[in-house]
Order: C-alpha cells, then sequence, then structure tokens
C-alpha cells in the first residue's frame, strides 16, 4: 500500500525545511509553504542557486510565529506568520512570473541584509496577490501558487530516492529534492505517471515531472556545494530533452488535511515521455 511518510513545507523559499506530522492543504499549496521570500534591491528572489548560503537558515513555526535561525551563528529573527505590515505592495519577480508582496519589516530585511553580506528584503505574499501557474499544465485556468518555484506542491517516492543513492558513492539526503509529500511502498519514479490520485481523502493531480537544477548539489546542512552530484548520476537516466527529471508537480484539487500514514490512492495514470540512456 502506498502511505504519506514524509511532510514538509519551506515557509521562506530557499530556506530550510520543516517536517510535520499533518498538513492543511490550501489553494496556494501546504499552509505556511513559501509564503515568504527574500529579493534583491530589484525584486528579484534570492535563490540557493546563486546563494547557497541560504541553506544555512533554518525556520521554525512556534504558536503564531516563524522564528529563522542562523545555524552558524545562532542568531535568530522572529517574525508574525501573517505579517500586518503597512507597506505598500511592491512587484516581486520568481523566474518569469511578476507578482505583488509587501515587505515584512525594515527589521527582518536588515536582519538578512547582514546575515548574508548582500542587499536583501523579506517579502510576504498577501491574500490579494493571485500567483497562477502554467496555462499549459492548468486543471480548470486559475490554480495558483504561492512563491514555489512554478507549482504548490511537489511529490517524490522512497523508492526514487533509494535507487538514485544505489548509483551514487555518497548518498544523498532527501532534503537535497525540497519535496513537499515523501511516499512509500512505490516502485521507483512510479509518481512520473501519476494523473489524478488521493492522499487520505483529499484529492490531487500530477501535471508534469520536476525539472532538476544546481541547487540538489548543495548540502542542505552546510550550505555548501559537493560537487556535481546527484545531477551528473541522474543526467545518466534521467534526462528528457535538456531537463533533467526527479519528483513530480502537483496541483490541488480539493482543500483538506493530510497526515503522515495516509492511504494514498493512484486513481488514474498518464503516458510517459522516454528517457535518455546516456
Amino acid at each position: 500500500m502506498l502511505q504519506l511518510s514524509e511532510i514538509y513545507i519551506y515557509p521562506i523559499k530557499s530556506l530550510g525545511g520543516i517536517r510535520l506530522e499533518k498538513a492543511n492543504i490550501t489553494t496556494r499549496g501546504l499552509e505556511n509553504d513559501r509564503r515568504f521570500m527574500l529579493v534583491d534591491e530589484n525584486g528579484r528572489f534570492l535563490s540557493q542557486r546563486e546563494h547557497p548560503q541560504l541553506a544555512i537558515f533554518q525556520p521554525a513555526i512556534e504558536g503564531d510565529y516563524l522564528i529563522i535561525t542562523n545555524k552558524k551563528t545562532e542568531q535568530s529573527l522572529k517574525v508574525n506568520l501573517s505579517p500586518n505590515s503597512t507597506s505598500s505592495s511592491l512587484s516581486v519577480t520568481i523566474w518569469d512570473d511578476t507578482t505583488t508582496a509587501i515587505e515584512v519589516s525594515q527589521e527582518a530585511s536588515e536582519w538578512f541584509t547582514q546575515a548574508l553580506g548582500i542587499s536583501a528584503r523579506l517579502v510576504y505574499m498577501h491574500e490579494e496577490s493571485q500567483r497562477k501557474t502554467e496555462p499549459e499544465y492548468s486543471l480548470i485556468g486559475d490554480e495558483i501558487t504561492s512563491f514555489s518555484d512554478g507549482y504548490p506542491i511537489l511529490i517524490v517516492g522512497e523508492s526514487s530516492l533509494k535507487d538514485l543513492n544505489n548509483r551514487l558513492t555518497v548518498p544523498v539526503n532527501i532534503n537535497r529534492f525540497r519535496p513537499n509529500f515523501v511516499f512509500s511502498n512505490g516502485e521507483p519514479f512510479e509518481e512520473d505517471a501519476w494523473h489524478e490520485f488521493t492522499v487520505g481523502d483529499v484529492r490531487f493531480f500530477g501535471v508534469k515531472p520536476c525539472a532538476r537544477c544546481i541547487m540538489t548539489t548543495i548540502n542542505q546542512e552546510t550550505g555548501e556545494k559537493s560537487g556535481r552530484e546527484p545531477l551528473l548520476t541522474l543526467n545518466k537516466f534521467r534526462k528528457a530533452g535538456n531537463k533533467i527529471l526527479f519528483g513530480q508537480n502537483v496541483l490541488i484539487s480539493q482543500l483538506g488535511s493530510v497526515s503522515v500514514g495516509d492511504k494514498i490512492e493512484v486513481k488514474s495514470r498518464k503516458k510517459l515521455d522516454k528517457f535518455e540512456i546516456d
């Protein structure tokens, strides 16, 4: 039986994740997932791709607050999970998308600027901000997401990670791939073909395999690059066109809540493109 084995959220885009036992599903994704983001002076998102040291910032949720700790200095910042900033909305950019956000506070932005040694502002996606997913992969045309790369949820199978690690000299942790859902008891990479599926009583749709980048080469504990793996190995058997794929992007069909241990039922599957084998 397929089961949900792990749940993760990443309250601030490109910073550390939080493992949960239960999560509420909202229209944007998991509750509190990537509602915050760091941007530069031009409003463009900051990512581990260019700034791997972002991995050393570990968030935690305590009541109505988000506590961010710099694991190297042990200094912490406390912000409200639902900021009531008096700041005006500003335009922010994630890849090719432009949406609106509010600056959390000058204090928060200065804290990150000093910690990172680069100009940084901490922003929050307010309720009025409606960032739509790609129309090409939409189900009904008005799905939205948070500050994720493009889709509200990412799912990866334990067997997929095990298959990859069996090919690596040094195994990698699942946190290299930043999933929201991890499931057990499946076949390697079977999530590639999932279309409609349920987790407990909540329905989802797999819409697009996730293309991986250099971020998977960053050690999420230290914020340091660890060479070319696992991308080098993935390139040998998970390449489709010019993309390296691992995990499935997911859209939400209904709201509800999910818990570790929930049964997963795959209702329908889709035809897969062939992968290149080097």
